[in-house]
């Protein structure tokens, strides 16, 4: 079932309350009985872990997808610094 919020029109506070689809929406606030709006929210649709959207999606078969690092260069000794220069 979703959850659809309101807000009180007196009082201001803001209700998350879980209701069938084909419920009525509320009008009545349990607090101050003064009159709610349902507010329009943001989705919570989240896609999380690894999957075809984030890995493989569009390579070929065989080619993988794998990410390498770089190899480490080796830190500078103080007889190569002196070189340089």
């Amino acid at each position: 079932m979703p959850i659809y919020e309101y807000e009180c029109t007196e009082c201001g506070r803001i209700e998350e309350i879980v209701q069938k689809i084909s419920d009525k929406p509320l009008t009545q606030c349990r607090h101050c009985s003064g009159g709610l709006r349902k507010l329009i929210s943001h989705s919570a649709f989240h896609l999380k872990g690894g999957g075809w959207y984030a890995d493989n999606y569009g390579n070929k078969p065989g080619t993988g997808s794998k990410v390498t690092k770089p190899a480490a260069s080796a830190p500078e000794t103080s007889s190569e610094k002196k070189s340089d220069s």
